[in-house]
């Protein structure tokens, strides 16, 4: 029996110039890159479906191309977040979850929800949004986690609201938006954006080493006592939690490289 939950890290996508050289082989096809990275790392954040809708088949393709273990975190079109009253989100999140995702069967991993950094939290709004999220879609169970990137959220009854629907806030490490170190779901998703192309694993390896040790607390069943939360006063279940860290924005022309330095290390 295992002491702790699995931990993945990834990076955003598998299409960028600069991977063709510092991380796919040397005139490796565009249409093998995905088998590549699949089997350099264990998660990947897909960007795409945040801009557009797919067809029931790419999803199909996706899950074929992949190994058994691999798994797919997708971005939730912006049509549902971006919008002045969340509960009127109904019908967006309805039309997202049924386009096909469930094509990606075991491989479907957490739906990242992400609002523009000036929408505010508003408590009753919020929790009406949270309210539609579906527990499943084509008997297959989903997982969501949200991403405020306003400091108005940084309050105990945002992350209550959280554990009450079973959902999870992006763990950020960004220059500007918000930490969300609590545990409120049986997940934890990291994004780490504060990579420098100039360092050769986007991360210096001190700070690769410092998340991997937080990751695995978190894995263990704990949460990590050198992050800040937004609710201190609140004790969350001591239980093991899936972990999905993925290397964002900054530094990424060599996000490939911390994914697998961090995945080494856990």
């Amino acid at each position: 029996m295992t002491t702790s939950a699995p931990i993945r890290a990834g990076i955003g996508g598998w299409t960028f110039d600069p991977w063709d050289e510092s991380f796919y082989p040397p005139k490796l096809p565009k249409t093998r890159q995905l088998q590549h990275a699949s089997r350099a790392l264990r998660a990947i954040e897909v960007n795409g479906t945040y801009y557009s809708s797919q067809k029931p088949a790419t999803f199909a393709k996706w899950a074929a191309d992949v190994p058994e273990d691999f798994i797919f975190s997708l971005k939730a079109s912006r049509y549902c977040t971006n919008r002045k009253v969340l509960a009127e989100a109904g019908p967006s999140i309805d039309k997202f979850v049924t386009q096909g995702i469930t094509e990606l069967g075991p491989h479907l991993g957490p739906i990242l929800w992400q609002f523009m950094a000036t929408k505010k939290f508003e408590p009753e709004d919020f929790e009406a949004f949270l309210a539609l999220l579906p527990k499943s879609q084509d008997g297959i169970a989903l997982r969501h986690v949200v991403e405020p990137r306003h400091a108005s959220f940084q309050v105990p009854e945002f992350i209550d609201l959280l554990a009450r629907y079973g959902v999870a806030a992006v763990l950020a490490d960004h220059a500007d938006y918000p930490m969300f170190a609590d545990a409120t779901a049986d997940f934890i998703y990291a994004r780490l954006q504060k990579g420098d192309d100039e360092v050769p694993t986007c991360y210096p390896p001190d700070e690769i080493e410092r998340w991997a040790g937080r990751f695995k607390t978190y894995a263990g069943g704990g949460v990590p006592d050198d992050l800040p939360l937004v609710a201190p006063k609140r004790k969350a279940a001591k239980k093991k939690r899936d972990v999905f860290a993925f290397f964002i924005t900054g530094g990424k022309v060599n996000a490939p490289r911390g994914a697998q330095e961090l995945q080494q290390q856990v």
